[in-house]
């Protein structure tokens, strides 16, 4: 063993010890989901993060490969600030896609380097509740607000953690799809961000991942911030500091630590062992939301 591993190892030692039984929630999505060495390094993340004491639960998400099935099925794919345009034939085609192939080939990469886990979609055991989601969209700022229905895309009213909670106390890994079901059954299409932001919640969850194919939080000159409370982050997006894809981001990890989430760390899924490196090092590798 080189002397910067064994450093490594134990630099960990601490984190190990103060993580040991806390439950984390890790939003899985973006490149990491697609790129072959980054899925093998993801599994086996979570199955060490299993096997030395935590509790690991994970929301994934599932664009790029929802966008070939619908490629191949003749159907464009349309959106409107970032949410999926969800007809019936689309959400046919999310659902299969979310909670089947993608979901299972998640739970055997894991399963494969040692883990036990298990697929989930939201609507298997009463998990999520959803209701219609309505956009308010507005072009410029010398039009007026529309109202736009996006269709069978939804936001989260309840999470029903008893699967959960069985599942990590018998020694399995939940992979959840981000699919809730409305009060009469309907379907609905969930944002994965926003659904690991609730999971996390209703489990009062030690931590809340958020892999992105960005290194984290940017201040004004491009420089990563390694830490920030909940007031300057509130402060960055009113200056638009913060913007684009990456407000929806820091909003639900606001509203996560505001509702007992410890720590929300927003980290790059791109980077080898991302998960690791941003729990066990001293200076991580992403950016961290506290109060």
């Amino acid at each position: 063993m080189t002397p910067n591993v064994a450093d490594i190892l134990v630099e960990s030692l601490p984190y190990i010890r103060r993580f040991s039984g806390m439950t984390l929630v890790v939003k899985y999505g973006g490149h990491a989901m697609v790129d072959e060495q980054l899925k093998a390094d993801f599994a086996q993340d979570i199955t060490l993060l299993k096997f030395i004491g935590l509790n690991p639960v994970i929301v994934h998400g599932g664009g790029p490969q929802i966008n070939s099935v619908l490629k191949c099925m003749g159907i464009s794919p349309q959106f409107v600030r970032g949410m999926r345009l969800t007809d019936e034939p689309t959400m046919d085609v999310v659902e299969m896609v979310l909670g089947g192939k993608l979901n299972k080939a998640i739970v055997a990469q894991i399963n494969q380097h040692g883990g036990k886990a298990v697929g989930l979609s939201g609507k298997d055991g009463g998990l999520i509740t959803a209701e219609k989601l309505h956009i308010v969209y507005q072009p410029d700022e010398n039009s007026p607000p529309e109202i736009i229905d996006p269709g069978l895309v939804g936001q989260v009213t309840q999470i029903n953690p008893e699967i959960i909670h069985t599942l990590t106390q018998h020694g399995f890994i939940p992979v959840i799809a981000p699919v809730g079901a409305g009060v009469e059954g309907e379907t609905y299409n969930i944002n994965a961000d926003l659904v690991a932001s609730h999971v996390a919640m209703a489990l009062t969850a030690g931590r809340l991942i958020l892999l992105t194919d960005v290194d984290g939080i940017l201040d004004a000159s491009g420089v990563l911030i390694s830490s920030l409370n909940a007031g300057i982050a509130h402060r960055m997006i009113q200056e638009k500091t913060i913007s684009g894809g990456m407000i929806p981001k820091v909003e639900y990890a606001l509203e996560a630590v505001e509702r007992g989430v410890q720590k929300v760390h927003i980290i790059n899924g791109t980077r080898r062992h991302a998960l690791l490196l941003e729990l066990f090092t001293d200076k991580g590798i992403g950016t961290e939301v506290t109060l």
